[in-house]
């Protein structure tokens, strides 16, 4: 009985992988990561030129279940920036009608689980996420067909591959406190802007860094200040990725950001979940708990945009 008590014990543990201080400080790895990263980077709008029934609108409200579904499974962050990933390098090469998009990406979902989590999202959870809109032999046809597509390379570079070696370079101070969490939680949000899916990963975690070490210093501080300026140089140097670009990138993620919320809440707030991943936190006050959630303050859902299935994105019939 003792044996079996220890064995649903380890059944229930979940071990999750540190930072290792050795690769972190290898340039090798900074650098292969570069020189790596756009081999997963979309080159063009496939609304334009791949998708006739598909609309922008609709991968937003897809793209924000997704991410309920990832806070609510507490999965690893980038587990989410992966799957919208697979999504969009699928969307670029085949056409779908829009009833089949939460299929897409509930199997997104799937494959991106398996890859990074040691207890992968199940089958049956999925299957319930979607208010039971797609069955089981649905899911495993199309996670056949979205890997043969995607040719089996799954192995895609996100922007949260980088953000841990930037913050090991950069000479800011508590870099593994609530600048690396916040930084994470924004680079989460920025997936559901699909103009960033176009964008390096190495620039989405750049810019998500100096708005998250702009948000612990001085939220109301410009784009301009001497201290983001000194950021964006240390960036530079790191990644070797041009001065202005890496401002351009930066000044339309803090336009984004600031989008989602009003400036005084955005002053006030720092993104976390308990896996790092989008969730809001506000607090105004320093005995408010750091971790307490509320999501609505910045991303405003209406009832169809809750974590069952979107209805905007499927043929309703009579």
């Amino acid at each position: 009985m003792e044996d079996l008590f220890c064995c649903e014990a380890r059944v229930d543990f979940e071990c999750r992988a540190y930072a290792d201080p050795v690769l972190l400080k290898d340039g090798r790895v900074l650098h292969n990561l570069l020189s790596s990263e756009e081999r997963h980077v979309l080159s063009s709008s496939y609304f334009d030129c791949v998708q006739s029934e598909l609309k922008p609108h609709m991968r937003k409200i897809v793209t924000e279940w997704m991410l309920e579904v990832c806070e609510e499974q507490q999965c690893q962050p980038d587990v989410y920036w992966l799957a919208v990933n697979y999504m969009d390098r699928f969307l670029s090469v085949s056409p779908i009608t829009k009833s089949r998009l939460q299929l897409l990406g509930a199997v997104c979902l799937f494959l991106a689980s398996k890859l990074k989590e040691t207890s992968p999202l199940t089958a049956d959870k999925l299957v319930l996420y979607t208010d039971r809109s797609i069955n089981f032999d649905e899911l495993w046809q199309w996670e056949l067909l979205v890997l043969n597509r995607l040719k089996w390379d799954i192995c895609s570079i996100t922007p949260h591959d980088f953000v841990d070696h930037l913050m090991t370079r950069l000479d800011v101070s508590n870099p593994w406190g609530p600048v690396r969490r916040t930084a994470h939680g924004y680079i989460a949000l920025c997936a559901l802007e699909y103009k960033f899916a176009m964008c390096p990963p190495s620039m989405i975690a750049c810019a998500c860094v100096v708005a998250a070490i702009r948000n612990e210093l001085d939220p109301t501080m410009s784009a301009t200040d001497f201290t983001v300026n000194d950021i964006i140089a240390q960036l530079q140097t790191i990644t070797h990725i041009e001065t202005e670009i890496l401002r351009g990138c930066f000044e339309q993620v803090d336009e984004f950001l600031r989008s989602l919320a009003p400036p005084a809440l955005i002053a006030s707030c720092d993104v976390t979940s308990n896996a790092s991943l989008g969730l809001v936190s506000c607090s105004t006050e320093s005995n408010i708990p750091s971790n307490l959630s509320i999501p609505t303050a910045t991303i405003t859902k209406n009832d169809h945009e809750k974590a069952g299935t979107p209805t905007d994105v499927r043929d309703i019939h009579f």
